[in-house]
């Protein structure tokens, strides 16, 4: 169990008492049948200051969920608009703003930090909060590659800090636990095939090079990444930055790591429950980019460029294998000898799931899966809820980055698999591709110079 001395420097052995007895009670209570007086409550009475790293829509989103919790008291981001209204809607505008994320992360009276850059900018600040002694709130995917998350799981286990990865569907109790409640009680069996059906990715124009919104640096958005110019449409509704950096390869994984992040997840954490725990064995498909590849790189550099239409099949030992395809319904199907469900946010269903009227779930079956924590709200409240309990408690979360980066890894895979037009071996025990040199290399980014990682 990860340890957090700053809380139990803080806490009172009778109010720690107190919380760990309600916890267990509400671990075990069905569902949602918790009691008037929550443990969401009890840290509603005692905000906690965070730190806002990445202030554009899921880092606003985000704190709106979590707001009867926290304290907003600085903000770091390379615009200052969008710090601006972060600061206004959840301040009053008194939180510092900085353009420069480290000095939100040398602030004493900070405990956690919020990190909601785009992906490109996940890796450098979290690992540089863990080794400030900060808890942290982590949006997905990540990385960026695979060696990232390497790196972050050590440090992770060095440091022993809280890090929740934003995959809240681990969190969706009536949808995505109970599914995995229902594979940890047996009812699917062994399981032979998991599908994560994801959609595909949109195309742009040519995108000329612009000038750069008055408030954005535009150099800092870009930090670790290649300097390039910004690009923007006419109509300023494509560009390579802000909400569409997730169709560059340069700073994202496209839909395979966007919403791959969430449903191969789920894929995982299924195998997990079953026992199936050895990892992939190798990958292969097909996928359609909007423009020419040379040795995994784009020939262009004026448009979007990650994977628009694909379907790759994983191995893994045994037998099994996963799906991560574009052109079905979006969800998850999990499939095994006794049955088959799919789960998705708005869909459960299939006929294990109907045959809960005559044989529910034993009360306890969704606090399993949900590592005995406690279970408030539902969705991204409960998933915030479930960082700051453990925050405070010094448990692992329930979407930690080592399972994260398991699965994760498989997204990259497919991401290097796609760019490249062939299939990979890969060896799960050394985390490398097997017999592929040029494969290897893709499985790190260098660093921008002046944007390295700080170590320790």
């Amino acid at each position: 169990m990860n340890q957090n001395p700053s809380k139990r420097e803080t806490a009172t052995t009778n109010r720690r008492t107190v919380l760990k007895a309600a916890a267990g009670a509400a671990a075990m209570t069905p569902y949602f049948a918790w009691s008037p007086r929550s443990l969401a409550d009890e840290i509603a009475d005692d905000k906690i200051n965070i730190g806002l790293i990445g202030a554009g829509g899921m880092g606003r989103g985000n704190l709106n969920s979590a707001k009867q919790w926290l304290n907003l008291v600085a903000i770091a981001d390379a615009d200052s608009s969008r710090a601006q209204q972060a600061n206004d809607q959840f301040s009053g505008g008194k939180a510092a703003m900085h353009s420069d994320y480290r000095k939100v992360l040398e602030r004493d009276d900070i405990k956690v930090v919020h990190i909601a850059t785009p992906d490109h900018w996940h890796t450098k600040p979290l690992i540089e909060a863990m080794y400030a002694g900060k808890d942290v709130y982590c949006e997905k995917p990540l990385t960026l590659t695979v060696d990232e998350g390497k790196l972050i799981r050590k440090v992770q286990k060095e440091t022993g800090r809280i890090v929740q990865v934003g995959t809240q569907q681990r969190s969706t109790f009536d949808k995505f636990t109970k599914a995995m409640a229902i594979v940890n009680e047996g009812r699917l069996g062994k399981i032979h095939r998991v599908q994560a059906a994801i959609g595909g990715a949109p195309t742009s124009e040519a995108l000329p090079v612009a000038s750069p919104p008055d408030a954005l640096d535009w150099d800092l958005w870009l930090g670790p990444a290649p300097k390039v110019d910004y690009r923007r449409s006419e109509n300023g509704k494509q560009s390579n930055g802000h909400y569409e950096f997730r169709w560059w390869y340069e700073y994202s994984g496209g839909k395979l790591t966007d919403w791959g992040a969430h449903h191969v997840d789920i894929c995982n954490w299924a195998l997990k429950l079953n026992g199936q725990t050895e990892g992939p064995v190798s990958i292969g498909g097909s996928a359609q980019h909007p423009v020419e590849y040379k040795d995994g790189k784009p020939v262009q550099i004026d448009r979007y460029n990650t994977a628009t239409a694909f379907q790759f099949n994983v191995a893994y030992p045994g037998g099994t294998e996963m799906i991560i395809r574009n052109d079905t319904r979006n969800g998850v199907l999990i499939e095994g000898d006794k049955g088959r469900i799919f789960v998705s946010r708005g869909n459960l269903s299939g006929k294990p799931v109907e045959e809960l009227a005559d044989n529910p779930l034993p009360e306890d079956a969704i606090s399993k899966v949900y590592k005995s924590l406690p279970i408030e709200h539902n969705e991204r409240r409960a998933h915030w809820f479930n960082f700051l309990h453990c925050h405070r408690e010094g448990l692992d979360p329930i979407s930690d980055v080592h399972t994260h980066m398991e699965m994760l890894n498989v997204c990259h895979l497919a991401g290097i698999s796609a760019r490249l037009g062939r299939d990979l071996k890969w060896d799960n025990d050394s985390e490398q591709i097997v017999g592929d040199d040029q494969a290897n290399s893709m499985l790190a980014r260098p660093y921008r110079e002046g944007y390295e990682i700080e170590m320790g």
